[in-house]
Protein backbone atom coordinates (compact mmCIF):
# COMPACT_ATOMS: atom_id res chain seq x y z
CA UNK A 1 0.00 0.00 0.00
CA UNK A 2 1.13 3.52 -0.65
CA UNK A 3 -0.04 6.90 0.42
CA UNK A 4 0.30 10.19 -1.35
CA UNK A 5 2.43 12.91 0.17
CA UNK A 6 1.05 16.19 -1.01
CA UNK A 7 3.89 18.46 -2.22
CA UNK A 8 4.10 22.17 -1.93
CA UNK A 9 2.29 23.50 -4.94
CA UNK A 10 4.08 25.72 -7.38
CA UNK A 11 2.96 27.54 -10.49
CA UNK A 12 4.35 28.90 -13.71
CA UNK A 13 3.26 31.98 -15.51
CA UNK A 14 3.94 32.51 -19.24
CA UNK A 15 3.70 36.20 -20.07
CA UNK A 16 3.00 37.84 -23.38
CA UNK A 17 6.71 38.55 -23.60
CA UNK A 18 7.49 34.82 -23.44
CA UNK A 19 9.13 35.23 -20.03
CA UNK A 20 8.49 32.70 -17.28
CA UNK A 21 8.14 33.57 -13.59
CA UNK A 22 6.54 32.28 -10.41
CA UNK A 23 2.88 33.18 -10.11
CA UNK A 24 0.32 32.66 -7.38
CA UNK A 25 -2.22 29.96 -8.29
CA UNK A 26 -5.16 32.18 -7.47
CA UNK A 27 -4.06 34.66 -10.14
CA UNK A 28 -3.88 32.27 -13.09
CA UNK A 29 -5.92 29.61 -14.78
CA UNK A 30 -4.93 25.96 -14.74
CA UNK A 31 -3.82 24.30 -17.99
CA UNK A 32 -2.52 20.75 -18.02
CA UNK A 33 -0.67 20.80 -14.71
CA UNK A 34 0.54 24.39 -15.17
CA UNK A 35 -0.91 27.66 -14.04
CA UNK A 36 -0.46 29.83 -17.06
CA UNK A 37 -1.62 32.90 -18.90
CA UNK A 38 -4.18 31.73 -21.45
CA UNK A 39 -2.63 33.98 -24.08
CA UNK A 40 0.64 32.04 -23.90
CA UNK A 41 -0.09 28.32 -23.35
CA UNK A 42 2.87 26.30 -22.15
CA UNK A 43 3.98 23.58 -24.53
CA UNK A 44 4.34 20.29 -22.67
CA UNK A 45 5.54 18.17 -25.57
CA UNK A 46 8.33 16.58 -23.60
CA UNK A 47 9.82 16.14 -20.16
CA UNK A 48 13.40 15.91 -18.88
CA UNK A 49 13.99 15.29 -15.20
CA UNK A 50 16.74 14.34 -12.74
CA UNK A 51 15.55 12.59 -9.58
CA UNK A 52 17.94 12.05 -6.70
CA UNK A 53 17.04 9.97 -3.66
CA UNK A 54 19.46 10.98 -0.95
CA UNK A 55 20.82 8.85 1.90
CA UNK A 56 18.08 9.96 4.30
CA UNK A 57 15.42 8.97 1.77
CA UNK A 58 14.53 12.51 0.72
CA UNK A 59 14.16 13.21 -2.97
CA UNK A 60 15.33 16.13 -5.08
CA UNK A 61 13.83 16.68 -8.53
CA UNK A 62 15.55 18.89 -11.09
CA UNK A 63 13.11 19.66 -13.90
CA UNK A 64 13.85 21.33 -17.19
CA UNK A 65 11.03 23.55 -18.41
CA UNK A 66 10.87 24.78 -21.97
CA UNK A 67 8.75 27.54 -23.34
CA UNK A 68 8.14 26.99 -27.04
CA UNK A 69 6.94 29.83 -29.25
CA UNK A 70 5.69 29.75 -32.83
CA UNK A 71 7.99 28.09 -35.34
CA UNK A 72 9.69 30.09 -38.05
CA UNK A 73 11.71 28.88 -40.96
CA UNK A 74 15.37 28.78 -40.10
CA UNK A 75 18.32 27.03 -41.69
CA UNK A 76 22.04 27.68 -41.75
CA UNK A 77 24.73 25.66 -43.46
CA UNK A 78 28.45 25.97 -43.88
CA UNK A 79 31.39 23.80 -44.94
CA UNK A 80 33.50 22.35 -42.14
CA UNK A 81 36.62 20.22 -41.92
CA UNK A 82 35.89 16.91 -40.22
CA UNK A 83 33.33 16.86 -37.40
CA UNK A 84 33.55 19.92 -35.11
CA UNK A 85 32.12 20.04 -31.63
CA UNK A 86 28.80 21.89 -31.66
CA UNK A 87 27.57 24.01 -28.74
CA UNK A 88 25.03 26.75 -28.10
CA UNK A 89 23.83 28.59 -24.99
CA UNK A 90 21.15 26.47 -23.36
CA UNK A 91 20.34 24.67 -20.12
CA UNK A 92 23.92 23.70 -19.50
CA UNK A 93 23.61 21.03 -16.83
CA UNK A 94 20.98 19.05 -18.73
CA UNK A 95 22.74 19.40 -22.03
CA UNK A 96 26.05 18.20 -20.60
CA UNK A 97 24.38 15.36 -18.79
CA UNK A 98 22.43 14.23 -21.82
CA UNK A 99 25.41 14.32 -24.14
CA UNK A 100 27.45 12.18 -21.78
CA UNK A 101 24.72 9.56 -21.34
CA UNK A 102 23.09 9.45 -24.78
CA UNK A 103 22.64 6.05 -26.42
CA UNK A 104 25.35 5.43 -29.00
CA UNK A 105 25.23 2.89 -31.80
CA UNK A 106 28.70 2.29 -33.15
CA UNK A 107 29.10 0.40 -36.38
CA UNK A 108 32.49 -0.97 -37.47
CA UNK A 109 32.70 -1.66 -41.21
CA UNK A 110 35.14 -3.94 -43.01
CA UNK A 111 35.25 -5.33 -46.54
CA UNK A 112 35.73 -8.98 -47.39
CA UNK A 113 37.14 -9.91 -50.78
CA UNK A 114 37.61 -7.54 -53.73
CA UNK A 115 34.75 -5.75 -55.41
CA UNK A 116 34.60 -4.94 -59.10
CA UNK A 117 35.15 -1.37 -60.23
CA UNK A 118 37.86 -0.64 -57.66
CA UNK A 119 37.43 0.83 -54.19
CA UNK A 120 34.21 2.65 -53.48
CA UNK A 121 33.54 5.33 -50.88
CA UNK A 122 29.88 4.45 -50.56
CA UNK A 123 30.61 2.73 -47.25
CA UNK A 124 33.86 4.47 -46.35
CA UNK A 125 33.34 7.23 -43.85
CA UNK A 126 36.80 7.06 -42.34
CA UNK A 127 37.71 10.50 -43.68
CA UNK A 128 34.73 12.07 -41.93
CA UNK A 129 35.61 10.67 -38.53
CA UNK A 130 31.96 10.35 -37.69
CA UNK A 131 28.80 8.36 -37.88
CA UNK A 132 26.77 5.92 -39.88
CA UNK A 133 25.85 6.05 -43.55
CA UNK A 134 22.57 7.64 -44.58
CA UNK A 135 20.58 7.13 -47.75
CA UNK A 136 19.06 9.62 -50.18
CA UNK A 137 17.43 9.11 -53.55
CA UNK A 138 18.75 10.95 -56.59
CA UNK A 139 16.68 12.07 -59.56
CA UNK A 140 17.47 8.92 -61.55
CA UNK A 141 16.48 6.61 -58.69
CA UNK A 142 20.03 5.83 -57.57
CA UNK A 143 21.49 6.35 -54.13
CA UNK A 144 24.20 9.04 -54.02
CA UNK A 145 27.13 8.46 -51.67
CA UNK A 146 26.01 10.79 -48.88
CA UNK A 147 27.00 9.78 -45.35
CA UNK A 148 26.02 11.27 -42.02
CA UNK A 149 29.12 12.23 -40.06
CA UNK A 150 27.31 13.49 -36.98
CA UNK A 151 23.90 14.71 -35.86
CA UNK A 152 22.20 15.76 -32.68
CA UNK A 153 20.37 18.42 -30.74
CA UNK A 154 21.95 21.46 -29.10
CA UNK A 155 19.75 24.04 -27.43
CA UNK A 156 16.90 25.03 -29.75
CA UNK A 157 18.59 23.53 -32.81
CA UNK A 158 19.16 20.15 -34.30
CA UNK A 159 22.13 19.81 -36.56
CA UNK A 160 23.60 17.39 -39.02
CA UNK A 161 27.02 17.05 -40.65
CA UNK A 162 27.10 15.19 -43.94
CA UNK A 163 29.93 14.05 -46.18
CA UNK A 164 29.41 13.87 -49.96
CA UNK A 165 31.82 11.88 -52.14
CA UNK A 166 33.89 14.60 -53.89
CA UNK A 167 33.79 12.62 -57.14
CA UNK A 168 30.00 12.77 -57.25
CA UNK A 169 28.72 14.80 -60.22
CA UNK A 170 27.04 17.98 -58.97
CA UNK A 171 28.45 17.32 -55.51
CA UNK A 172 27.02 20.49 -53.99
CA UNK A 173 23.56 20.01 -55.50
CA UNK A 174 23.57 16.44 -54.19
CA UNK A 175 24.39 17.58 -50.65
CA UNK A 176 21.79 20.35 -50.68
CA UNK A 177 19.12 18.03 -52.10
CA UNK A 178 19.83 15.53 -49.33
CA UNK A 179 19.40 18.20 -46.67
CA UNK A 180 16.16 19.43 -48.27
CA UNK A 181 14.80 15.88 -48.47
CA UNK A 182 15.55 15.45 -44.77
CA UNK A 183 13.70 18.56 -43.61
CA UNK A 184 16.40 21.24 -43.71
CA UNK A 185 15.12 24.40 -45.39
CA UNK A 186 18.41 25.22 -47.13
CA UNK A 187 18.48 27.17 -50.41
CA UNK A 188 19.58 25.54 -53.66
CA UNK A 189 21.23 28.77 -54.74
CA UNK A 190 24.17 28.06 -52.41
CA UNK A 191 25.48 25.22 -54.57
CA UNK A 192 28.01 27.25 -56.51
CA UNK A 193 29.46 28.71 -53.32
CA UNK A 194 29.71 25.32 -51.62
CA UNK A 195 31.06 23.32 -54.57
CA UNK A 196 34.79 24.13 -54.13
CA UNK A 197 34.67 23.17 -50.47
CA UNK A 198 32.88 19.87 -51.03
CA UNK A 199 35.07 18.97 -54.00
CA UNK A 200 38.09 19.41 -51.74
CA UNK A 201 36.67 16.88 -49.27
CA UNK A 202 35.13 19.17 -46.66
CA UNK A 203 31.85 18.27 -44.97
CA UNK A 204 28.58 20.18 -44.83
CA UNK A 205 27.07 21.32 -41.53
CA UNK A 206 23.43 22.43 -41.34
CA UNK A 207 21.35 23.76 -38.45
CA UNK A 208 17.61 24.10 -38.10
CA UNK A 209 15.34 25.02 -35.26
CA UNK A 210 13.58 22.14 -33.65
CA UNK A 211 9.91 22.79 -34.24
CA UNK A 212 8.46 25.07 -31.61
CA UNK A 213 11.79 25.91 -29.98
CA UNK A 214 12.12 29.49 -31.20
CA UNK A 215 12.07 30.82 -27.65
CA UNK A 216 14.66 28.33 -26.48
CA UNK A 217 14.76 26.85 -23.02
CA UNK A 218 14.17 28.64 -19.77
CA UNK A 219 15.93 27.78 -16.53
CA UNK A 220 15.33 24.42 -14.88
CA UNK A 221 13.86 24.28 -11.42
CA UNK A 222 14.99 22.16 -8.46
CA UNK A 223 12.49 20.81 -5.95
CA UNK A 224 13.31 18.99 -2.69
CA UNK A 225 10.88 16.67 -0.91
CA UNK A 226 10.79 14.49 2.18
CA UNK A 227 11.34 10.72 2.17
CA UNK A 228 9.55 8.79 -0.55
CA UNK A 229 9.84 7.50 -4.07
CA UNK A 230 10.03 9.72 -7.16
CA UNK A 231 6.89 9.83 -9.28
CA UNK A 232 5.71 11.85 -12.26
CA UNK A 233 2.10 13.07 -12.24
CA UNK A 234 1.35 12.32 -15.86
CA UNK A 235 -2.41 12.40 -15.70
CA UNK A 236 -2.61 16.21 -15.51
CA UNK A 237 -0.05 16.34 -18.31
CA UNK A 238 -2.47 14.47 -20.58
CA UNK A 239 -4.67 17.57 -20.73
CA UNK A 240 -2.17 19.42 -22.90
CA UNK A 241 0.26 16.84 -24.26
CA UNK A 242 1.20 16.05 -27.83
CA UNK A 243 1.16 12.50 -29.25
CA UNK A 244 4.17 10.37 -28.32
CA UNK A 245 5.66 12.88 -25.89
CA UNK A 246 9.16 11.93 -24.83
CA UNK A 247 9.94 11.38 -21.16
CA UNK A 248 13.64 11.20 -20.22
CA UNK A 249 14.55 10.56 -16.59
CA UNK A 250 17.82 10.23 -14.70
CA UNK A 251 17.25 8.54 -11.32
CA UNK A 252 20.01 8.77 -8.70
CA UNK A 253 19.95 6.50 -5.69
CA UNK A 254 21.48 3.53 -3.86
CA UNK A 255 21.25 1.10 -6.79
CA UNK A 256 19.75 0.67 -10.24
CA UNK A 257 16.36 2.33 -10.67
CA UNK A 258 13.35 0.52 -12.07
CA UNK A 259 9.90 1.62 -13.25
CA UNK A 260 8.04 0.09 -10.31
CA UNK A 261 4.55 0.17 -11.82
CA UNK A 262 5.52 0.26 -15.51
CA UNK A 263 7.07 -2.39 -17.74
CA UNK A 264 10.80 -2.69 -18.37
CA UNK A 265 11.42 -2.74 -22.14
CA UNK A 266 14.38 -4.42 -23.86
CA UNK A 267 14.57 -3.13 -27.44
CA UNK A 268 14.88 -5.30 -30.53
CA UNK A 269 18.13 -3.82 -31.86
CA UNK A 270 17.60 -5.37 -35.31
CA UNK A 271 14.76 -2.89 -35.79
CA UNK A 272 17.06 0.09 -35.21
CA UNK A 273 18.64 1.46 -38.37
CA UNK A 274 22.32 1.04 -37.52
CA UNK A 275 23.26 2.95 -40.68
CA UNK A 276 21.49 6.04 -39.28
CA UNK A 277 20.42 5.27 -35.70
CA UNK A 278 19.08 8.70 -34.85
CA UNK A 279 16.57 8.47 -37.69
CA UNK A 280 14.72 5.50 -36.19
CA UNK A 281 15.57 5.18 -32.50
CA UNK A 282 12.65 7.26 -31.24
CA UNK A 283 10.22 5.40 -33.48
CA UNK A 284 11.46 2.06 -32.13
CA UNK A 285 11.02 3.27 -28.54
CA UNK A 286 7.51 4.51 -29.35
CA UNK A 287 6.56 1.19 -30.88
CA UNK A 288 8.06 -0.70 -27.96
CA UNK A 289 6.09 1.39 -25.49
CA UNK A 290 2.89 0.97 -27.50
CA UNK A 291 3.39 -2.80 -27.55
CA UNK A 292 3.55 -2.68 -23.75
CA UNK A 293 0.22 -0.89 -23.53
CA UNK A 294 1.81 2.54 -23.60
CA UNK A 295 3.33 2.12 -20.15
CA UNK A 296 6.93 0.99 -20.24
CA UNK A 297 10.43 2.46 -19.98
CA UNK A 298 13.65 1.60 -21.80
CA UNK A 299 16.77 1.57 -19.62
CA UNK A 300 19.35 3.48 -21.64
CA UNK A 301 22.23 3.57 -19.15
CA UNK A 302 22.96 2.40 -15.62
CA UNK A 303 26.14 2.69 -13.58
CA UNK A 304 28.08 4.75 -11.07
CA UNK A 305 26.82 8.33 -10.80
CA UNK A 306 30.07 10.05 -9.84
CA UNK A 307 31.71 9.98 -13.32
CA UNK A 308 28.92 12.22 -14.63
CA UNK A 309 29.50 14.84 -11.93
CA UNK A 310 32.60 16.23 -13.63
CA UNK A 311 30.68 16.37 -16.90
CA UNK A 312 28.16 18.76 -15.37
CA UNK A 313 30.68 21.05 -13.64
CA UNK A 314 34.34 20.10 -13.86
CA UNK A 315 37.05 20.67 -11.28
CA UNK A 316 38.93 22.72 -13.87
CA UNK A 317 35.94 25.03 -14.34
CA UNK A 318 35.60 25.37 -10.59
CA UNK A 319 39.28 26.27 -10.25
CA UNK A 320 39.11 28.91 -12.99
CA UNK A 321 36.02 30.47 -11.44
CA UNK A 322 37.67 30.52 -8.01
CA UNK A 323 40.72 32.24 -9.51
CA UNK A 324 38.52 34.85 -11.18
CA UNK A 325 36.72 35.57 -7.90
CA UNK A 326 40.02 35.92 -6.06
CA UNK A 327 41.27 38.73 -8.30
CA UNK A 328 40.88 42.39 -7.36
CA UNK A 329 38.40 43.99 -9.76
CA UNK A 330 37.98 47.44 -8.24
CA UNK A 331 38.81 49.89 -11.01
CA UNK A 332 38.53 47.09 -13.61
CA UNK A 333 34.74 46.93 -13.92
CA UNK A 334 34.75 46.92 -17.73
CA UNK A 335 37.16 44.00 -17.89
CA UNK A 336 35.12 42.10 -15.29
CA UNK A 337 31.96 42.45 -17.36
CA UNK A 338 33.68 40.89 -20.35
CA UNK A 339 35.19 38.12 -18.25
CA UNK A 340 31.74 37.25 -16.96
CA UNK A 341 30.32 37.45 -20.47
CA UNK A 342 32.73 34.64 -21.40
CA UNK A 343 30.54 32.38 -19.25
CA UNK A 344 27.57 32.98 -21.56
CA UNK A 345 27.17 29.25 -22.23
CA UNK A 346 25.84 28.88 -18.68
CA UNK A 347 22.29 29.79 -17.76
CA UNK A 348 21.74 33.12 -16.04
CA UNK A 349 24.76 35.10 -17.26
CA UNK A 350 22.72 37.33 -19.53
CA UNK A 351 20.15 37.99 -16.83
CA UNK A 352 22.82 38.97 -14.30
CA UNK A 353 24.51 41.35 -16.72
CA UNK A 354 21.18 42.86 -17.76
CA UNK A 355 20.44 43.67 -14.13
CA UNK A 356 23.85 45.30 -13.63
CA UNK A 357 24.29 47.21 -16.90
CA UNK A 358 22.29 50.04 -18.43
CA UNK A 359 21.13 49.21 -21.95
CA UNK A 360 20.95 52.39 -24.05
CA UNK A 361 17.55 53.67 -25.12
CA UNK A 362 16.51 52.37 -28.50
CA UNK A 363 18.78 49.29 -28.24
CA UNK A 364 17.14 45.93 -27.69
CA UNK A 365 18.59 43.41 -25.29
CA UNK A 366 19.47 41.12 -28.20
CA UNK A 367 21.29 43.93 -29.99
CA UNK A 368 23.14 44.88 -26.82
CA UNK A 369 24.54 41.39 -26.17
CA UNK A 370 25.18 40.69 -29.84
CA UNK A 371 27.72 43.52 -29.75
CA UNK A 372 28.62 44.06 -26.11
CA UNK A 373 31.81 45.86 -27.12
CA UNK A 374 29.77 48.42 -29.02
CA UNK A 375 28.21 49.67 -25.78
CA UNK A 376 30.65 48.72 -23.00
CA UNK A 377 34.32 49.69 -22.87
CA UNK A 378 36.44 46.81 -21.57
CA UNK A 379 38.99 49.30 -20.24
CA UNK A 380 36.39 51.28 -18.30
CA UNK A 381 37.49 51.70 -14.68
CA UNK A 382 34.10 52.61 -13.24
CA UNK A 383 30.93 51.43 -14.97
CA UNK A 384 27.72 52.95 -13.55
CA UNK A 385 25.76 50.37 -11.59
CA UNK A 386 28.55 47.78 -11.57
CA UNK A 387 29.93 46.92 -8.14
CA UNK A 388 32.44 44.05 -8.53
CA UNK A 389 31.70 42.17 -5.32
CA UNK A 390 27.93 42.33 -5.82
CA UNK A 391 28.23 41.30 -9.46
CA UNK A 392 30.42 38.32 -8.61
CA UNK A 393 28.03 37.30 -5.83
CA UNK A 394 25.12 37.44 -8.27
CA UNK A 395 26.98 35.25 -10.78
CA UNK A 396 27.85 32.83 -7.99
CA UNK A 397 24.23 32.56 -6.85
CA UNK A 398 22.45 32.60 -10.23
CA UNK A 399 24.95 30.92 -12.56
CA UNK A 400 27.58 28.87 -10.70
CA UNK A 401 25.67 27.50 -7.71
CA UNK A 402 22.99 25.76 -9.82
CA UNK A 403 25.74 23.90 -11.69
CA UNK A 404 27.54 23.05 -8.43
CA UNK A 405 24.30 21.87 -6.80
CA UNK A 406 23.44 19.62 -9.72
CA UNK A 407 26.96 18.22 -9.70
CA UNK A 408 26.63 17.51 -5.98
CA UNK A 409 23.62 15.26 -6.59
CA UNK A 410 25.82 12.98 -8.68
CA UNK A 411 28.72 13.11 -6.22
CA UNK A 412 26.51 12.18 -3.29
CA UNK A 413 24.59 9.39 -5.07
CA UNK A 414 26.13 5.94 -5.54
CA UNK A 415 24.23 5.06 -8.71
CA UNK A 416 22.56 6.58 -11.78
CA UNK A 417 19.95 5.09 -14.11
CA UNK A 418 18.71 6.76 -17.29
CA UNK A 419 15.27 5.72 -18.55
CA UNK A 420 13.28 6.85 -21.58
CA UNK A 421 9.86 6.37 -23.11
CA UNK A 422 7.23 8.14 -25.19
CA UNK A 423 3.56 8.46 -24.32
CA UNK A 424 0.35 9.90 -25.72
CA UNK A 425 -2.52 11.41 -23.75
CA UNK A 426 -4.67 8.27 -23.76
CA UNK A 427 -1.78 6.30 -22.23
CA UNK A 428 -1.24 8.67 -19.31
CA UNK A 429 -3.58 6.89 -16.93
CA UNK A 430 -0.99 5.73 -14.38
CA UNK A 431 1.67 7.94 -12.83
CA UNK A 432 5.05 6.20 -13.13
CA UNK A 433 6.86 5.48 -9.86
CA UNK A 434 10.58 4.76 -9.70
CA UNK A 435 12.05 2.38 -7.13
CA UNK A 436 15.41 0.62 -6.78
CA UNK A 437 16.69 -2.90 -7.44
CA UNK A 438 19.82 -4.13 -5.65
CA UNK A 439 20.35 -7.12 -7.97
CA UNK A 440 20.47 -5.73 -11.49
CA UNK A 441 23.90 -4.81 -12.83
CA UNK A 442 25.27 -1.96 -14.92
CA UNK A 443 23.95 -1.21 -18.41
CA UNK A 444 26.10 0.56 -21.00
CA UNK A 445 24.76 3.29 -23.25
CA UNK A 446 27.24 2.20 -25.96
CA UNK A 447 26.07 -0.47 -28.40
CA UNK A 448 28.48 -1.93 -30.94
CA UNK A 449 28.08 -4.02 -34.08
CA UNK A 450 30.15 -4.97 -37.10
CA UNK A 451 29.16 -4.68 -40.75
CA UNK A 452 30.93 -6.91 -43.27
CA UNK A 453 30.62 -6.00 -46.94
CA UNK A 454 30.84 -9.20 -49.01
CA UNK A 455 32.70 -8.24 -52.17
CA UNK A 456 33.28 -10.14 -55.39
CA UNK A 457 34.76 -9.05 -58.74
CA UNK A 458 31.35 -9.14 -60.42
CA UNK A 459 29.80 -6.32 -58.32
CA UNK A 460 30.77 -2.92 -57.01
CA UNK A 461 31.28 -2.34 -53.31
CA UNK A 462 28.17 -0.18 -53.18
CA UNK A 463 26.05 -2.93 -54.73
CA UNK A 464 27.57 -5.76 -52.70
CA UNK A 465 25.54 -7.52 -50.04
CA UNK A 466 26.52 -6.99 -46.43
CA UNK A 467 25.79 -8.46 -43.06
CA UNK A 468 25.64 -6.67 -39.72
CA UNK A 469 26.50 -8.85 -36.75
CA UNK A 470 24.74 -7.41 -33.72
CA UNK A 471 25.97 -10.22 -31.48
CA UNK A 472 27.01 -13.85 -31.74
CA UNK A 473 23.44 -14.95 -32.43
CA UNK A 474 21.95 -12.03 -34.36
CA UNK A 475 22.82 -11.11 -37.96
CA UNK A 476 20.98 -8.72 -40.28
CA UNK A 477 21.67 -8.90 -44.01
CA UNK A 478 21.13 -6.17 -46.58
CA UNK A 479 22.44 -4.36 -49.65
CA UNK A 480 23.29 -0.77 -50.48
CA UNK A 481 22.63 2.03 -48.06
CA UNK A 482 19.17 1.03 -46.81
CA UNK A 483 18.36 -0.74 -43.57
CA UNK A 484 15.96 -3.60 -44.36
CA UNK A 485 13.51 -3.02 -41.51
CA UNK A 486 11.21 -0.06 -40.89
CA UNK A 487 10.04 0.60 -37.33
CA UNK A 488 6.63 1.46 -38.74
CA UNK A 489 6.48 -1.59 -41.00
CA UNK A 490 5.45 -4.19 -38.46
CA UNK A 491 7.74 -6.95 -39.73
CA UNK A 492 9.11 -7.54 -36.23
CA UNK A 493 8.16 -6.56 -32.69
CA UNK A 494 10.03 -3.59 -31.23
CA UNK A 495 10.55 -5.35 -27.90
CA UNK A 496 12.89 -8.29 -27.57
CA UNK A 497 11.59 -8.82 -24.05
CA UNK A 498 9.17 -7.12 -21.69
CA UNK A 499 9.69 -7.60 -17.97
CA UNK A 500 8.05 -6.77 -14.67
CA UNK A 501 10.79 -5.94 -12.16
CA UNK A 502 10.67 -5.64 -8.38
CA UNK A 503 13.15 -4.51 -5.76
CA UNK A 504 15.34 -7.59 -6.12
CA UNK A 505 16.03 -10.24 -8.72
CA UNK A 506 16.09 -10.15 -12.52
CA UNK A 507 12.36 -9.70 -12.84
CA UNK A 508 9.62 -11.71 -14.52
CA UNK A 509 9.62 -11.95 -18.31
CA UNK A 510 6.03 -11.41 -19.35
CA UNK A 511 6.70 -11.25 -23.09
CA UNK A 512 9.62 -12.89 -24.92
CA UNK A 513 9.85 -12.14 -28.64
CA UNK A 514 13.40 -13.36 -29.22
CA UNK A 515 12.36 -16.55 -31.02
CA UNK A 516 9.97 -14.68 -33.32
CA UNK A 517 12.64 -12.07 -34.09
CA UNK A 518 15.19 -14.79 -34.87
CA UNK A 519 12.75 -16.54 -37.22
CA UNK A 520 12.01 -13.28 -39.04
CA UNK A 521 15.72 -12.61 -39.48
CA UNK A 522 16.38 -16.12 -40.84
CA UNK A 523 13.60 -15.67 -43.40
CA UNK A 524 14.72 -12.17 -44.34
CA UNK A 525 18.42 -13.01 -44.56
CA UNK A 526 17.71 -15.89 -46.93
CA UNK A 527 15.83 -13.51 -49.24
CA UNK A 528 18.68 -11.02 -49.70
CA UNK A 529 20.10 -11.37 -53.25
CA UNK A 530 23.65 -12.63 -53.15
CA UNK A 531 23.34 -13.95 -49.62
CA UNK A 532 25.49 -17.07 -49.07
CA UNK A 533 24.02 -20.28 -47.66
CA UNK A 534 23.35 -20.15 -43.95
CA UNK A 535 26.43 -22.29 -43.25
CA UNK A 536 28.79 -20.13 -45.31
CA UNK A 537 31.10 -17.77 -43.48
CA UNK A 538 32.04 -15.53 -46.39
CA UNK A 539 35.44 -14.27 -47.46
CA UNK A 540 38.17 -13.53 -44.99
CA UNK A 541 40.30 -10.81 -46.59
CA UNK A 542 39.84 -7.42 -44.96
CA UNK A 543 40.21 -4.67 -47.54
CA UNK A 544 39.19 -1.62 -45.53
CA UNK A 545 37.80 -0.65 -42.19
CA UNK A 546 36.13 2.34 -40.65
CA UNK A 547 34.49 3.19 -37.37
CA UNK A 548 31.36 5.21 -36.97
CA UNK A 549 29.41 6.46 -34.03
CA UNK A 550 26.21 8.40 -33.56
CA UNK A 551 25.01 9.81 -30.27
CA UNK A 552 21.66 11.43 -30.16
CA UNK A 553 19.36 13.06 -27.75
CA UNK A 554 15.91 14.18 -27.23
CA UNK A 555 14.60 17.69 -26.83
CA UNK A 556 12.73 17.26 -23.58
CA UNK A 557 11.11 19.49 -20.99
CA UNK A 558 8.88 19.24 -17.93
CA UNK A 559 7.11 21.68 -15.72
CA UNK A 560 4.69 19.94 -13.34
CA UNK A 561 4.61 19.71 -9.60
CA UNK A 562 5.98 16.42 -8.28
CA UNK A 563 4.70 14.15 -5.58
CA UNK A 564 6.28 11.25 -3.77
CA UNK A 565 5.01 7.87 -2.77
CA UNK A 566 5.91 6.39 0.58
CA UNK A 567 5.57 2.78 1.58
CA UNK A 568 3.29 2.27 4.55
CA UNK A 569 5.31 1.08 7.47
Amino acid sequence: MTRLITPRRFALFASALAAMALAAPERASACGGFFCDSSQPVNQQAERIVFAQEADGSVTAVIQIQYQGPSERFAWMLPVAGSPEISVSSDAAFQRLQQASNPQYRLTTRVEGTCGGGPSRAFDNSSGGGAADAAASSADGGVPPVSVVDSGYVGPYDYIIISVDPSTPDVAETGIAWLQDNGYDVPSMGAEVLRPYLESGMNLLAFRLVKGNDAGSIRPVSLSFGPGLPSIPLRPTALATQPDMGILVWVLGPSRAIPANYRDLELNEALINWLSPGSTYDAVVTRAANEAGGQGFVTEMAGAAAPLADVIWSEDEAARWAALRAETWTGREGELVFRIAELAALDGVREVLTAALTIPDGVSEDQFFACLGCYVDASEADLPGVEPAALLDAVQADVIDPMVDTRALFIESPYMTRLYTTMSADEMTVDPIFDFNDTLGDYSNVHEAERIIECSPSISQFEAPWRVELDADTTVRGRGNTWPFDPDGGAMPANARVRRIGNTGEGEVIEDNTAAIAATLVEHNASVPGAPPASASGCSASAASSRSALGFGFALAFGLGFFLLRRRD
